[in-house]
């Protein structure tokens, strides 16, 4: 079978840009509607998307200059409850739910993955991030977040110690005998007994084994230590980058690392974010772009540059005047530098920064025609940049709409893009093996020696 498009849905209830919970045929009061999200994630199964993806933080609010409430993704429900309830009204769809490995507890976390990736009957995946906000710290506790660094070398234990709790039971460690009145077999039974240095864990997981072994491992970090960890542990990265130039380089490097880790290239799957004004010409897309860019309130704009940039205030600067010169901080560093990047190269000033990525936040963003957009992404795909796309559709549901009507069925028309789902669980669309439980690997490997 021909190698196929992977597709994400990264979708906020508000839409992906900052202003388009303002336009005329969004709905932002809606945002916390079940009713509202599930026709989204109906609408992205529709399309054949692979997952629904939502990211998350653990604070209120974004940028260090949010005063005036004009921020849109300020509060939204905790990713997995939404997920539950959405895959009961689901057939297909994957869901990959963010959560942290710098805030929350290995246990509960292993716990509540293992229990959606039951509910969903294997459509489950976890979007590891390290958590980049100092906000997110204060609201845990702390006075301060921990050295990047750290953070990465805390999430390298904590990701292995979570596959160890998601294998404490093998698959077949339940046995329901009724005649014995055995449960379950105590031999299939295993105990992390974890003590590391920054976690510690003795208990085995109190749900049996995951369907898909482990939920699918997504991680988003394109630092250093972020691309190793991905080597190490992802079968899904999603990443940002504005040139094919550079994708190629990301796809290529991170994919050279897989081999001492034990790995193929196919174990893993690059899908950078891209976000699409498309319409049936490059004018009416344009248009699109127009309209949404023209509804930026300045204070909004300051406030997603300022918390991309590293909860800097920005405010006092000339919004007109050039991008100045920043401290450096331990927060979101890779799209940090990505954004310094985009305003060193295009001489932008604040404002013209922040109407560029207003939909984007750094990704990739296309505007144009069906023709010209499945150009683009069908070039990134054949050329070693891309195994398919996390697409944030900069509106909701006007933007995920465009996608589904007019870039998928183009992608069809190619071949590029699967008319039907492959498998009933995320890793089987997704074409990722199903993980082996670590303690029978380890007990086959002692009979053979």
């Amino acid at each position: 079978m021909s190698r196929k498009i992977r597709l994400g849905a990264f979708l906020p209830a508000t839409g992906q840009h900052v202003a388009a919970w303002r336009l005329p045929d969004a709905a932002p009061e809606r945002h916390l509607d079940f009713e509202y999200l599930k026709e989204q994630a109906l609408i992205a199964e529709k399309g054949l998307f692979d997952a629904y993806f939502l990211a998350d933080g653990l604070s209120a609010g974004f940028g260090a200059n949010e005063k005036v409430g004009v921020t849109s993704k300020v509060a939204g429900f905790e990713p997995v409850t939404l997920f539950a309830a959405l895959s009961a009204v689901t057939k297909n769809i994957g869901f990959i739910a963010t959560a942290s490995t710098t805030y929350e507890e290995p246990y509960l976390l292993a716990r509540k993955f293992a229990s959606l990736d039951h509910i969903s009957k294997g459509r489950a995946g976890w979007n590891v991030v390290t958590s980049a906000s100092v906000n997110a710290a204060y609201n845990f506790g702390y006075d301060e977040q921990p050295a990047h660094a750290t953070r990465y070398e805390r999430a390298d234990e904590y990701v292995d110690l979570v596959q160890k709790l998601w294998d404490s039971w093998e698959d077949d460690a339940f046995v329901y005998d009724k005649p014995s009145g055995v449960f379950y077999d105590v031999e299939k039974l295993h105990h992390p007994n974890h003590k590391g240095k920054h976690l510690s864990v003795k208990g085995a997981l109190n749900v049996p084994r995951p369907p898909q072994g482990y939920p699918v491992i997504v991680q988003a970090g394109s630092s250093e230590p972020g691309r190793d960890l991905a080597a190490k542990y992802s079968e899904v990265i999603f990443t940002a980058h504005q040139e094919l130039e550079s994708a190629q380089e990301f796809y290529r490097d991170v994919k050279g690392r897989l081999a001492q880790y034990g790995r193929s290239a196919n174990e893993l799957l690059i899908l950078p974010g891209v976000s699409a004004f498309v319409a049936k010409t490059e004018a009416e897309a344009r248009e699109k772009y127009e309209q949404v860019t023209q509804l930026i309130r300045p204070e909004a704009g300051l406030s997603l540059l300022s918390g991309l940039a590293g909860s800097l205030d920005l405010s006092t600067y000339d919004l007109d005047g050039p991008f100045p010169e920043l401290p450096e901080t331990e927060s979101h560093i890779s799209r940090r530098a990505l954004i310094l990047d985009i305003a060193r190269k295009n001489n932008f000033s604040i404002r013209q920064l922040y109407e560029w990525i207003a939909g984007v936040r750094g990704h990739w963003q296309l505007i144009g025609s069906v023709e010209q957009v499945v150009d683009q992404l069908q070039e990134w795909f054949e050329n070693e940049a891309a195994d398919g796309f996390n697409v944030l559709p900069p509106s909701t549901p006007g933007g995920l709409n465009d996608f589904v009507e007019l870039v998928v069925p183009e992608l069809q028309r190619r071949g590029l893009f699967r008319t039907e789902y492959e498998g009933k669980t995320l890793r089987e669309n997704l074409g990722l093996a199903r993980p082996e439980n670590q303690y029978v690997l380890a007990r086959k490997a002692a009979k053979v020696s």
